[in-house]
């Protein structure tokens, strides 16, 4: 039997032709949703996709405009992930909503505010992971320590320290971690003990760099101390000025620290999530701990700060090596170049991130980002278009050189957990 031919032309045959349906990322991972283009069903693991050389690194970043799902993506993903032994740490929860999601996950959010009696030890060492000898684990959490030391004094003083201050930090740090008194029981340094030893340093460090007095080297590293001193008397005074009350629990499926409480001055709130996301490191960096999702929700508060975005960004780098995905959630791309000026290196750290970030999943953005948020991230102009007209819980997916288009479906269980809106009601 012999079919009658049928012509058409191609705007209509593009419609029937059966072998251009997208055929999604496999079957193995997380449940994500639907494949508007095919119907079939979205599946995502950046650890499977990484093996598999789908894409080059595991780092996300989600962005969209307020109310359209994003962090209800970010939340139930982490919900499911779990199931896959998949622990999650989120550094700061500035809105107070990763708390239920924590709790149905057999995990306590750590709630930190001013007056309260909860306190984290940024310097804290963790646990040193097997296979490390304890000189080798000595020398990484001192250089740990210098990093967070160093990002918080730049950030509030606003530029770089001059080699004197720097060095100044490092005489400090090891004086109060390596002094006579400490040497038996090896105390663990808090920052009041090195906000003292910067502040009254004694002349055998001052000799150490070449300076004559301990009271001329005090001098010189006076605005980087006081800059410190913020943490142990200042707004922040009573959130990190001590021992952890709590420890990090590193078997937990979820950890959060729940820094709502403490809304108000983006610089504070960004010095906090620093602090928080370093007391976090000890986890995060040990490869023995299995796969991590660290999600810096309201990343744009860090990105605003030279000193913490080039800590975000060695996270970043390094998150092949500690077996991490990192997810930065923002709300447009243009937060990426909002950060200072266009040449500054503030716009190039940040703009770094986004090209360490294998898969970025944008939400409906207006009009205004369409230019911007395509420029960025190579969009065709039909990609660009659907955009404006996403709706709530349908994002674009670019995931290595491939794009999909999804809708994001959740259980009514999970919705009741990521409910951002319920004041809204």
């Amino acid at each position: 039997m012999q079919l009658p031919v049928h012509r058409a032309t191609t705007a209509n045959l593009q419609a029937l032709y059966p072998f251009v349906v997208e055929t999604g990322l496999g079957s193995e991972g997380c449940y994500v949703g639907r494949e508007t283009g095919s119907g079939a069903s979205f599946v995502y693991d950046p650890w499977r996709l990484y093996n598999t050389q789908a894409i080059t690194n595991a780092n996300i970043l989600l962005a969209g405009v307020l109310g359209r799902g994003k962090s209800a993506l970010a939340k139930t993903m982490a919900f499911r992930l779990a199931a896959f032994g998949v622990r999650t740490y989120v550094p700061s929860d500035p809105k107070g909503e990763w708390g239920p999601v924590a709790e149905a996950l057999g995990a306590r959010p750590l709630v930190l505010g001013r007056g309260m009696a909860t306190r984290i030890n940024p310097l804290d060492p963790g646990r040193r992971p097997s296979g490390i000898d304890e000189p080798t684990w000595d020398r990484e959490v001192r250089a740990r320590r210098i990093s967070l030391l160093q990002a918080l004094t730049e950030t509030g003083l606003g530029r770089p320290l001059r080699p004197v201050e720097r060095n100044a930090l490092y005489l400090a740090l090891d004086r109060v971690a390596q002094s006579e008194a400490d040497l038996e029981r090896r105390r663990t340094p808090v920052l009041p003990d090195v906000v003292d030893a910067l502040m009254n340093p004694t002349a055998e460090m001052a000799r150490a760099i070449g300076i004559r007095s301990g009271a001329e080297l005090a001098a010189q590293a006076r605005d980087a101390a006081l800059e410190l001193r913020r943490l142990v008397v200042g707004d922040l005074a009573g959130l990190f000025d001590g021992p952890t009350t709590h420890p990090l629990e590193f078997d937990a499926a979820m950890q959060v620290v729940d820094t709502s409480r403490l809304a108000g001055d983006d610089t504070a709130v960004a010095l906090l999530m620093t602090c928080a996301s370093a007391w976090m490191e000890a986890a995060i960096a040990d490869p023995s701990s299995g796969r991590r999702l660290v999600v810096y929700d309201e990343a744009w508060r860090m990105m605003r700060l030279p000193a913490l975005v080039r800590r975000m960004q060695a996270h970043w780098k390094l998150s092949r090596a500690w077996g991490i995905s990192n997810v930065a959630v923002i709300h447009r791309l243009s937060d990426l170049g909002a950060v200072g000026d266009a040449n500054s290196e503030a716009v190039a750290l940040a703009r770094g991130l986004l090209a360490d970030c294998s898969t970025r999943i944008v939400y409906a953005q207006e009009t205004d980002q369409l230019a911007s948020t395509a420029s960025q991230l190579g969009l065709t102009d039909v990609e660009a278009s659907l955009l404006p007209n996403l709706p709530i819980g349908r994002g674009l997916w670019k995931v290595g050189r491939r794009s999909f288009v999804v809708d994001h479906l959740r259980s009514p269980e999970e919705a009741d957990l990521v409910d951002t809106d319920m004041r809204m009601r």
